[in-house]
C-alpha cells in the first residue's frame, strides 16, 4: 500500500533497523547560503557541427594531446585517481559552478517552482543526505550531503548530465562551506543516523495517512512507504535532525509507538547505481563483471573520487572534441563504413558502455550509436580516436551525433533493475541426435551450427520477436539450452519481455535481461585489467 500525502509518490526502499539510544535535542537548522554565482558560457573546445542528419562532411576529432590527457582520468593509473585540471575546471555552460572551493552543499537553480522534495530527490544517487530545502520563490534548492566526496559525485554528475527537471535545465553551483550541526554530528557519529526513520513491529491496519499525521510534527516529510505484509515502514525527511527528533521522541511521547522499533533506516539516495558501478569498475582496470565484488571490498569514498574525475574527465572530452553545448551527449557518430556492414559488425566493435539503441542508416554509410551513459560514450569517442576503429578492415570516421539528451527516466530505473537490449531465454530443447539441415549456420558457443532444431528455433525466435523490435542477432548456447536475443534498441527489449509472456510457447521457459556486450571491457584496458583484478583479489585474500 502506499500513499502520499500530499505530496508523496511511490518509490523504492528497503532497510531494517533496530535498537536505539537516547540524547538531548536542541538548536535550529540553518541552511547555506549560495555562493555569488557567475554563470559563465566557458567555451571549453571548438564548436563543431554535430551529426543529427549526416549532411555535413568534415568531422572534428579534438586534439590527440587533449584526448589523451582526458583519457588519463578515464582509466587506471596505477598511483590511483588524479585530480583533473583540464578544461573542467572552468564554468560550464547552464551551470552556477564558480570558481569557489567544493562544499557539502550543492545548489541547484532554474527549479521549477511546484517541485516536491520526492521529485528533487529521485534524481540523487550519490550518497547520505543531510538536509534538502526548497525554495520556490526565489527557484532555488539546496542539497547537503554528509561528506563532500558525495556532493562532488553529484555536482559533477549533474552537470555531465546537464540535469533536467520538469523541462527546466537546471544550474549547479556551490552553497557555502558549513559545519555539521552538533546534534546531527553526534547522532551520526553515534548511531549511523539517517533522515529515513524505520518502523517495525507496526499494527496490520496502520495506514500511511495516520504514519504521516504522527510524524510530521518532527518535521517536513520526503516520502512513506508501508510494506504491509512485513507491518513495517519507512519515512523519509528532509532532514536528518528531522528524523533524530523522531526517532528520540515518537517512542516516548506516542503511545502506539511505545513497544514498536523505532531507529534509522537507509537513505535511499546513498547507494551506487549499475552503471556507475560499471564506471566505476572501468576506471579501477577491473572487470565490469565484478560490480558486487567492487562494492564489498573498495571503500565507497575511493569509488565516489574515481567516478568524479571520470566524470570530469569525459565532460572534457564531450567538450573538447563537440563544443560546450555537447556536454553530456551520449550519441557518437561512425561514417565511411562499407555499403552492407550489419548493425551486428558495428555492435562487434564497440565497448565501453552499455547501449541504448543503434542506428544504422544503410544510404547514408553512416551509423548513430547511443550510450545509456555519457561517460561511456565519451570513452569510447577518445579510444576510437586514439586508436582507431576498424569495421571490415576500414577505418571509420568518429564523432558526435546530434545531442541525445538525458536518459528517459524510464529507461533509467529499468537499467538499475538490470534491463539491456539483450534478452535470455532458458530452457529450450536444442539436442537434435546431430539430425542437420540446409540454411544460414547459427551462431552457437562451438561456432556456426547447422543443427535442425537451432536454425528451426532460431526462425522461430526471430518471427516472434522481431515484432517488438529490429533484432541485432541470435546466438546460441546449445548446451544450456538457451538463447539470447539482442535488440537494436533497449525500449524494444523491454517491451518484449513483457510481451512475450502472452505468448503460450514461452510458458515454462525462463526469460530475462542478459548481460550487453558492448559493455565489456574494451581491449585497450585488458592489461589494466588483468593486473587490477589479480591485485584486488590478492588484497581480499
Amino acid at each position: 500500500m502506499s500513499f502520499f500525502p500530499p505530496q508523496f509518490q511511490k518509490t523504492n526502499n528497503s532497510q531494517d533497523s533496530t535498537g536505539r539510544e537516547s540524547f538531548d535535542l536542541n538548536g535550529q537548522f540553518d541552511y547555506p547560503e549560495p555562493h555569488n554565482l557567475n554563470v559563465e558560457s566557458g567555451i571549453l573546445g571548438r564548436s563543431v557541427p554535430q551529426f543529427g542528419s549526416v549532411a555535413e562532411q568534415d568531422i572534428y576529432h579534438g586534439s590527440p594531446l587533449d584526448l589523451a590527457n582526458s583519457m588519463e582520468a578515464l582509466s587506471l593509473d596505477k598511483s590511483g585517481p588524479q585530480h583533473f585540471n583540464g578544461a573542467f575546471s572552468r564554468p560550464i555552460n547552464g551551470s552556477a559552478d564558480s570558481l569557489a572551493a567544493p562544499s557539502r552543499t550543492v545548489y541547484l537553480g532554474n527549479v521549477p517552482t511546484d517541485l516536491t522534495p520526492k521529485e528533487l530527490l529521485d534524481h540523487v544517487r550519490s550518497g547520505v543526505i543531510e538536509s534538502c530545502k526548497i525554495l520556490p520563490e526565489k527557484n532555488c534548492a539546496f542539497i547537503s550531503f554528509l561528506d563532500e566526496n558525495s556532493a562532488m559525485l553529484f555536482h559533477s554528475d549533474a552537470i555531465l548530465k546537464r540535469m533536467t527537471i520538469k523541462q527546466n535545465d537546471i544550474r549547479i553551483g556551490w552553497g557555502n562551506q558549513t559545519d555539521l550541526h552538533p546534534i546531527v554530528h553526534e547522532a551520526v557519529s553515534k548511531h549511523n543516523a539517517t533522515r529515513n526513520v524505520y518502523l517495525g513491529h507496526l499494527l496490520p491496519d496502520i495506514t500511511i495517512d495516520e504514519i504521516y499525521t504522527d510524524l510530521y510534527i518532527y518535521g517536513e516529510i520526503e516520502v512513506i512507504k508501508v510494506i504491509s505484509e512485513k507491518r513495517i515502514a519507512f519515512v523519509h525527511f528532509t532532514s536528518i535532525l528531522s528524523a533524530v527528533r523522531a526517532v528520540q521522541n515518537l517512542p516516548l511521547k506516542n503511545p502506539k509507538y511505545a513497544s514498536r522499533k523505532v531507529f534509522y533506516g537507509k537513505d535511499r539516495c546513498a547507494f551506487i547505481t549499475k552503471t556507475q558501478q560499471h564506471n566505476a569498475a572501468q576506471y579501477l582496470g577491473l572487470d565490469p563483471n565484478l560490480e558486487n565484488y567492487l562494492l564489498n571490498n573498495v571503500d565507497p569514498d575511493f569509488i565516489s573520487t574515481a567516478l568524479v574525475h571520470q566524470s570530469n574527465a569525459a565532460a572534457a572530452i564531450a567538450t573538447q572534441a563537440g563544443g560546450v553545448n555537447n556536454l553530456g551527449n551520449r550519441t557518437v557518430y561512425l561514417g565511411s563504413l562499407q555499403p552492407d556492414v550489419t548493425v551486428e559488425e558495428v555492435c562487434n566493435v564497440v565497448r565501453g558502455g552499455i547501449l541504448e539503441k543503434v542506428r544504422l542508416i544503410y544510404e547514408k554509410y553512416a551509423c548513430f550509436i547511443t550510450f545509456i551513459d555519457p561517460i561511456a560514450a565519451a570513452q569510447f569517442f577518445a579510444m576510437s580516436s586514439l586508436h582507431g576503429l576498424i569495421i571490415r578492415n576500414r577505418k571509420v570516421k568518429i564523432g558526435w551525433g546530434k545531442h541525445s539528451g538525458p536518459l528517459p527516466n524510464a529507461l533509467t530505473l529499468a537499467v538499475s533493475n538490470g534491463a539491456s537490449r539483450n534478452l535470455y531465454i532458458g530452457g529450450l530443447d536444442l539436442d537434435d541426435n546431430g539430425e542437420v539441415c540446409e540454411g544460414e549456420p547459427i551462431k552457437t558457443e562451438n561456432g556456426p551450427s547447422t543443427s535442425k532444431k537451432v536454425i528451426e528455433c532460431a526462425k522461430k525466435l526471430r518471427a516472434d520477436f522481431e515484432v517488438f523490435g529490429e533484432i541485432e542477432q541470435i546466438n546460441f548456447f546449445v548446451e544450456k539450452g538457451c538463447a539470447f536475443v539482442n535488440f537494436s534498441n533497449i525500449s524494444n527489449a523491454i517491451k518484449a519481455i513483457d510481451g512475450i509472456k502472452y505468448n503460450k510457447d514461452y510458458e515454462g521457459l525462463k526469460i530475462n535481461f542478459g548481460k550487453d556486450r558492448c559493455g565489456n571491457i574494451p581491449k585497450q584496458f585488458n592489461n589494466n585489467h588483468n593486473i587490477a583484478t589479480n591485485d584486488f583479489r590478492r588484497m581480499d585474500n
